[in-house]
């Protein structure tokens, strides 16, 4: 597991757990849950993000080196 691909997943679940967080304030009638379930969204967001990020970065990669292996053989 990458670096990209835990941050992504704490911070999808962190998001989650932020929006949770703010359903159970607006059961509680605190009107600070609508920045939070906001903060929420895009804390979620981010991690979703940086975890498609990780997997771009893993295909890159794997192409990169099976192309530095095609040019070692043909040498």
């Amino acid at each position: 597991m990458n670096k990209y691909l835990r941050r992504g997943l704490i911070l999808s679940v962190s998001g989650i757990l932020i929006i949770y967080g703010g359903y159970w304030m607006m059961s509680q009638e605190i009107d600070l849950y609508k920045i939070i379930m906001i903060l929420g969204v895009l804390i979620f967001s981010w991690g979703f993000v940086t975890i498609i990020y990780s997997l771009i970065r893993k295909i890159e990669r794997k192409s990169i080196m099976e192309s530095r292996h095609e040019e070692q053989h043909k040498d």
